[in-house]
């Protein structure tokens, strides 16, 4: 569980709904509604609860498959949101939680016989069996028709006004109409089992243990005065060599205990039907049918180690009931209740899914040092980040970034960084942005201004955006070149600028070719739409066009493969007399090199074209020629898309030995981007989205990376360096909306010192000014993204 700075007024999507307090008068079309719930879990439960008190004469009867004191599981985690919008909507059921509520406040994370211990999480939890007893009472006092061990006739949708499918992730409901709500179910690579001790932990506890058949890990937090849910994972090939496929319960319980036995005190753990199960993310493109409707994991699944199944369970109940009072119809109702949770259930899946990934390589992190480990660890999700943990536990923060190497005070985003011959003064780089204002190839007064403005926000380096090595390798008419001399003393122009006006900011150059992404308008003319005259012929390495309306490319020869490998030579030529200080190779975003790389877009048979051997000859061709002619102070990254985002297509273990083939060359760092090679990419976006692509390069290889994609605010960045998720962080947008964005994220952060000194003409603006109200309340902590798992 998490708690994050929140401001956010209760009620505002995002957070635990709260529904009407007191029975109000209720659309139900002039009749009471009679409304089936099939599961009798705690979502299911509870909107029964909220329905029945909101509206006394509505007919409501939950039918569960199981006896009122079978459950499965031991312990449930609920976060101060959702018990708001519990304690606005039912006191009663409040009240009883509270009285069973056990609370502590510490995590632990124990690695290599070291404890580190974060304090200031403010956990609550108390037994499942407890819960669902409360929620019973609360059920049978309001008149709800509870029918235990009866399964769930299949004309309910005929005979009733609502069913509220809360049948769980195997759900018969969901099934049954499958097509419908056209359900996608992953599952993910490791293996997990639930236990129970019989005492209970001081805090939430994460225990490592590497053993000689792979890393194992323990999961416990207490839920009683007597005990702790305790769970035990590992990857699938880890659970097979260490025997556990071929042990019963019990010996399997026995055999974790052993494993784990300092943890646990040399004390038994205890099962309940436990079985060793691998996760599943469920996610539901509808979550209605007619007068069906999903809830709890029914709809969607969140992993266990952040701890939100129970929770998003009940907030589907909080915002169910509100919108079945606020709405006039049925119809309305469930299209509002889908359209207010569905985005809160992503943003939560997206973090589940980093999370569960994390602990699923693990066994990449533990040579980390051990403070970073933990660090890496309670922020692994990406919810929990730098800022919020040090208003938590500022000792354990401070203590993470001097073993980092942070002074005293200084952030982790303001620390030096060294490619080669160059230190950069920060950690923040401006994203090659392309800007489609050239002409002729030549940058100009524009050109200068956004880039000059960007040099003198502060960042530790400014790159151009691709910059093209011959015309016909332009995206745009607007593209900018190095091609011709009269190009390259345009950049001089631009790089002294930067040299002589923002000392201490590097400027670099990314140079690429658009293969058969060229000869298109403008980005705000029509994005990837061909010219509508003026076209050049287009070259790739295979004669496939982009989109279905795209020009297509002629195949390389090999006489051209030596012309356009002589074009980047010479431009890099060019480009170290302009002065710039760093050189970036562009082999992503299905421009002509990243088109080598990819088996989706390079369907050669010769050398190369194939594996994924072959498919690198080219590309490093082209590094070789460039690396020679580049002064060799001087570093040099390469710019990769590390995922296609499409089945059979470049593949996150492909990146690495893409990486490992260009640092085997010479680069000095991989900048980390992934897909935009084929028009029938699905992205998973999201906040920070790509960086475990980065993640995984530097960790996998120790290669150094830049980590790209929807890195928003300076916390994150300060995140992703401590965590040593990436070495550098790449902002385009932020830059694009705020050209000082490095100097205003020190001023934010109270930071004056080395990496962050403002030009002298702005100096007397480096205090950040006061706004509004200076007597306004500080943000209170909140338990408000309800992770249980401290990430």
């Amino acid at each position: 569980m998490e708690r994050t700075v929140t401001a956010t007024p209760p009620g505002a999507r995002g957070t635990a709904r709260p529904a009407p307090t007191h029975p109000q008068p209720h659309h139900d079309n002039g009749h009471p509604l009679r409304v089936a719930i099939i599961g009798g879990g705690p979502g299911g439960l509870y909107a029964a609860a909220l329905l029945k008190r909101l509206a006394p004469s509505r007919d409501i009867t939950v039918w569960e498959r199981n006896a009122p004191d079978d459950t499965f599981g031991f312990g449930v985690v609920l976060s101060d949101e959702t018990l708001g919008g519990i304690e606005h909507a039912d006191p009663e059921v409040y009240e009883a939680l509270q009285r069973h509520f056990t609370r502590w406040d510490d995590i632990d994370i124990v690695h290599r016989d070291t404890r580190h211990t974060s304090s200031g999480h403010g956990f609550a939890a108390l037994g499942r069996r407890r819960l669902l007893e409360i929620l019973h009472t609360r059920c049978r006092d309001l008149g709800v028709d509870l029918r235990f061990r009866a399964e769930a006739p299949e004309d309910l949708p005929r005979t009733h006004d609502l069913v509220i499918a809360a049948d769980g992730i195997h759900s018969t409901t969901r099934e049954r109409h499958a097509d419908v709500f056209r359900t996608r179910v992953t599952h993910h690579r490791c293996r997990y089992i639930w236990l129970a001790a019989d005492f209970p932990f001081d805090s939430f506890r994460f225990e490592i243990a590497e053993t000689e058949h792979g890393v194992m890990q323990l999961h416990g937090y207490p839920y009683a005065p007597d005990a702790s849910t305790v769970i035990i994972e590992m990857r699938e090939e880890v659970w097979r060599a260490a025997g556990f496929d071929e042990l019963d319960e019990a010996e399997s319980v026995e055999r974790c205990a052993k494993i784990f036995a300092e943890a646990l005190r040399g004390r038994p753990l205890k099962s309940n039907n436990s079985t060793w199960t691998t996760f599943r993310t469920v996610v539901n493109d509808r979550w209605s049918h007619g007068n069906v409707v999903l809830l709890g994991d029914a709809a969607h699944t969140a992993h266990f180690s952040i701890g939100s199944g129970t929770k998003l369970a009940v907030e589907d109940a909080l915002a169910l009931a509100a919108c079945l009072e606020e709405r006039d119809t049925l119809p309305d109702a469930l299209a509002a209740y889908e359209a207010e949770r569905r985005p809160v259930v992503a943003s939560t899946q997206r973090a589940a899914r980093a999370s569960l990934e994390w602990f699923e390589d693990i066994a990449l992190y533990l040579d980390q040092p051990p403070r970073q480990f933990a660090f890496n660890l309670l922020t692994r999700s990406r919810r929990v980040t730098h800022d919020n943990l040090r208003l938590r536990d500022a000792r354990f923060t401070e203590t993470v970034e001097r073993e980092f190497g942070c002074p005293p005070g200084t952030p982790p985003m303001f620390t030096p960084f060294r490619l080669r011959g160059l230190t950069l003064r920060n950690r923040v780089v401006v994203s090659p942005m392309d800007m489609y204002s050239a002409v002729d190839g030549v940058p100009g007064d524009f050109h200068l201004v956004h880039l000059g403005a960007r040099a003198l926000g502060g960042a530790g380096l400014v790159m151009t955006e691709m910059v093209c090595v011959s015309e016909e390798g332009r995206i745009t008419p607007g593209c900018a070149g190095l091609y011709t001399g009269r190009q390259a003393e345009a950049w001089k122009r631009i790089t002294n600028f930067v040299h002589d006006r923002a000392p201490g900011t590097a400027i670099g150059v990314q140079l690429g070719h658009s293969g058969r992404k060229g000869s298109t308008k403008r980005m705000w003319e029509g994005m990837d739409e061909p010219l509508e005259e003026g076209n050049w012929p287009l070259v790739a390495p295979s004669a496939l066009p982009y989109k279905e309306f795209s020009q297509t490319p002629r195949e390389l020869s090999r006489a051209q493969l030596t012309d356009i490998r002589e074009q980047f030579a010479a431009a890099a030529v060019r480009a170290a007399r302009a002065g710039f200080d760093l050189l970036e190779l562009h082999c992503a975003h299905g421009y002509l090199l990243s088109g080598f790389l990819s088996p989706l877009t390079n369907r050669r048979t010769d050398a190369y074209g194939g594996s994924l051997e072959k498919r690198l000859r080219f590309p490093l061709e082209v590094f070789d020629a460039v690396r020679n002619v580049w002064p060799g102070e001087r570093p040099m990254t390469v710019r990769i898309s590390a995922t296609d985002w499409v089945e059979g297509g470049t593949s996150a273990e492909d990146a690495v030995e893409i990486a490992r083939a260009f640092a085997a060359h010479g680069a000095d760092a991989i900048d980390v981007s992934t897909g935009q090679v084929v028009a029938d990419e699905q992205p998973e976006f999201g906040r920070s989205y790509q960086t475990p692509f980065a993640d995984r390069i530097r960790h996998t290889t120790g290669i150094p990376v830049i980590a790209v994609g929807a890195i928003s605010s300076w916390d994150d960045v300060n995140s992703l360096i401590l965590a040593g998720r990436t070495d550098l962080c790449a902002l385009a947008r932020p830059h694009l909306y705020d050209p000082h964005w490095t100097l205003h994220a020190a001023a934010e952060q109270g930071y004056t010192g080395p990496g962050a000194t403002w030009p002298a003409p702005y100096r007397a603006g480096s205090r950040r000014p006061q706004t509004g109200r200076t007597d306004a309340p500080k943000p209170r902590l909140s338990l408000g993204s309800g992770d249980a798992r401290g990430g």
